[in-house]
């Protein structure tokens, strides 16, 4: 099949012929052909060697790659082994006793812009690019073919979607999907608000860092910020912590928190959930704690905000630091994308120097493998995180 062309300037191709998958608008010498928005278009550099097919877009990405081999055909076969290709990873990464984790993990599964999770029997997806717009009835077609949920929620939006000359579409795609549903999750249940709540309705990515929060948590005290409905609250509380503080801002998530607490047999009067600002609550406490978990919000959402959203990750880790007894753990978190990891370590040192202490890495952190990350793409790794030991300066 003959596709519309973009020719890349001369050596401006090095990033795509090493598997990165994105071409940004400013290493195009020329564009050939008409194409529109979400159209394939083949990719080939300043001589007019084929580099491979991708969707195009006229924003900052102009290119995103979906094969290095330029005589394949983008049909439904085609995404049909993507598809399957990224549920058998999920077999054999997902533990036993588990029923909820990303299924398809956008440019990690070679499926630019596609997002889905799976809760048990439903799917949440979000569609985030104009080509996948395109091949949206087939993708959806071909999730109910090949797994048979009981129904799909898509929740496409956020400012992805926008720059990509999309409007945002959240609704049911496929079957139906109740408010509420319950996940297993290493053989704790959780409650999941699939239509309305935060990213597809519960925090995947963070399976693996649950296990290890939960593995240091006997006979801590425990502080948990951010902590939405509680997920590494009630594994540190099935990790035998003494005590565990739950604080989040949202209400709503909070009576959700209680009830997860509840179901798994431990009770919110000894694990007490706080309606509260974070930075406010770690300002004002005089508790001391063992181990800390910050997860909040991504502060940055653009490069643009990266200035300001350092000074909140600064100022968030350094009221933990203050609060941890000596030895204490501190798991910090960035989702932010525009911050980096070797960035957000840079903030976290700077205040937890700044606390008067001194920082042991325990380990890195980041999203469980059934996150994957196209090796040659570092923006796929937007969760980035530090376990540490912190001790007196």
């Amino acid at each position: 099949m003959d596709h519309p062309r973009i020719v890349l300037r001369k050596g401006r191709d090095a990033a795509l012929r090493h598997g990165h998958p994105w071409v940004f608008s400013g290493a195009l010498a020329r564009v050939e052909g008409e194409p529109l928005p979400g159209d394939v278009v083949l990719a080939a550099d300043a001589g007019g060697k084929p580099l491979g097919l991708g969707f195009y877009n006229r924003g900052d990405i102009a290119f995103r790659l979906l094969t290095d081999d330029p005589a394949a055909t983008i049909d439904a076969g085609f995404w049909r082994r993507r598809i399957a290709s990224a549920i058998a990873l999920r077999q054999k990464v997902v533990p036993a006793e588990t029923d909820a984790y990303r299924l398809i993990n956008a440019e990690g599964d070679g499926m630019p812009g596609l997002v889905c999770d799976r809760y048990g029997g439903y799917l949440a997806c979000s569609i985030g690019t104009a080509g996948m717009e395109r091949w949206r009835e087939t993708v959806i077609g071909l999730l109910v073919e090949l797994l048979m949920p009981a129904g799909i929620y898509e929740r496409s939006g956020g400012r992805s979607r926008l720059l990509e000359g999309l409007s945002e579409r959240i609704g049911p795609a496929a079957g139906e999907v109740p408010p509420l549903t319950v996940i297993t999750e290493n053989g704790l249940g959780f409650e999941v608000d699939l239509l309305t709540g935060q990213k597809t309705g519960f925090f995947l990515d963070q399976r693996g860092n649950r296990e290890i929060v939960g593995s240091l948590s006997r006979e801590a005290t425990v502080l948990n910020c951010f902590s939405y409905t509680g997920a590494f609250s009630v594994y540190a509380a099935r990790g035998g912590a003494g005590r565990v503080v739950s604080v989040e801002f949202s209400a709503a998530a909070n009576e959700i928190a209680c009830r997860n607490l509840s179901r798994n047999g431990f009770s919110p009067e000894n694990h007490p959930v706080v309606t509260a600002n974070c930075f406010e609550y770690l300002r004002e406490t005089e508790e001391t704690f063992d181990l800390i978990v910050l997860d909040p919000p991504a502060f940055a959402k653009s490069r643009r905000d990266v200035e300001r959203s350092a000074r909140g990750y600064r100022e968030i880790n350094l009221q933990a630091a203050r609060r941890l007894r000596e030895g204490g753990m501190l798991a910090t978190f960035s989702c932010s994308n525009p911050i980096d990891e070797g960035l957000f370590a840079k903030i976290v040192l700077g205040a937890v120097r700044d606390a008067g202490k001194t920082a042991q890495l325990l380990r890195p952190l980041g999203a469980g493998p059934d996150h994957p990350v196209n090796l040659a793409h570092p923006e796929g790794r937007y969760l980035k995180g530090l376990l540490l030991r912190l001790g007196a300066d």
